[in-house]
Order: C-alpha cells, then sequence, then structure tokens
C-alpha cells in the first residue's frame, strides 16, 4: 500500500462495529485520543467532552480510539466502554472499536499518527491534533489535559485558521 498522505485516507470500525471513513472529517479539525476506561488518565473523558461540547459547532470533533496496549487498561468490550463512556462521564464525541495504538499489529491509522509526530504512543490519552485535511499538525502527551491552555490554544489556532 502506498504510504497515506492524510488521515482521511482510513477507514475505521465505530464502537458500534460500522465502518466510518475517516473522510467523514474532512474540513474538521480533530483531536484523536487513544483512550482507556482504567487508567489514571481516564478523568480526561471529561475534559475531551467538555472540550467537544465547547468547539463542535465551530468545527472540532474529538475521535476517541479505546486501547489495551498500556497495562491492560482497557480489557472490556465496545459495548462495555460505550456504556462506562456514557455512563460515566456523558460521552457524546465519536467513539471508535478498540485498536492496537503500538507494536505489532498497530492499527493503519495509528502508523501514519506516529509516523507524522513524535513517534510511537508511550500511554494513553495521549492526544493527535489533526487539520481540515487531515494532517497531523500536533500531538500533547497523555500529561496534558483537554483543557490544558497548551491544548485549548492549538485548538483555538486551528479553529481560526480553518
Amino acid at each position: 500500500m502506498l504510504a497515506a498522505n492524510s488521515v482521511h485516507e482510513f477507514t475505521m470500525k465505530s464502537i458500534d462495529g460500522a465502518d466510518t471513513p475517516m473522510a467523514a472529517y474532512k474540513g474538521k479539525v480533530a483531536l484523536i485520543v487513544n483512550t482507556a476506561s482504567a487508567c489514571g488518565y481516564t478523568p480526561q473523558y471529561a475534559g475531551l467532552e467538555s472540550l467537544y461540547r465547547k468547539y463542535k459547532d465551530r468545527g472540532l470533533v474529538v475521535l476517541g480510539f479505546p486501547s489495551n496496549d498500556f497495562g491492560g487498561q482497557e480489557p472490556g468490550t465496545e459495548a462495555e466502554i460505550k456504556t462506562f463512556c456514557k455512563r460515566t462521564y456523558d460521552v457524546t464525541f465519536p467513539m471508535f472499536a478498540k485498536v492496537k495504538v503500538k507494536g505489532e499489529g498497530k492499527a493503519a491509522l495509528y502508523q501514519y499518527l506516529t509516523g507524522s509526530k513524535g513517534g510511537e504512543v508511550r500511554w494513553n490519552f495521549t492526544k493527535f491534533l489533526v487539520d481540515g485535511n487531515g494532517k497531523v499538525i500536533g500531538r500533547f502527551e497523555p500529561g496534558s489535559k483537554p483543557e490544558s491552555e497548551e491544548v485549548v490554544k492549538a485548538v483555538e489556532a486551528d479553529l481560526a485558521a480553518k
């Protein structure tokens, strides 16, 4: 396969199992996050949801990709993850089926993301900021909370530029 030029070239499974072309998010600023339900960073779901609700009408979408790659912190099924996210954090942003974000079997989307910015994902809640053309323009490590000044400024700048 030829190397991808944009996030929009991939199709991923939604948390409900439907094929979802990333091209559906063309023109939107996307914050792509590998998530986990039993991690010290799990409370970031609240910040991600708040960020999504604040900026979705201006063109931001948060895309959650559960992964069990770090410490077995996402052991549940997609149905369990979806229920947990809705019940605990009232997540309304798009969630996807579990993926591998590092090592053997890494999802093609994550091959592209990590090849574009910063190398391998080192833990849950690594955030990639993607512009409306599907290009990776920023990366935030797990310690950068979604509501942090650094993340908010980057999102606002990209929204202003689109």
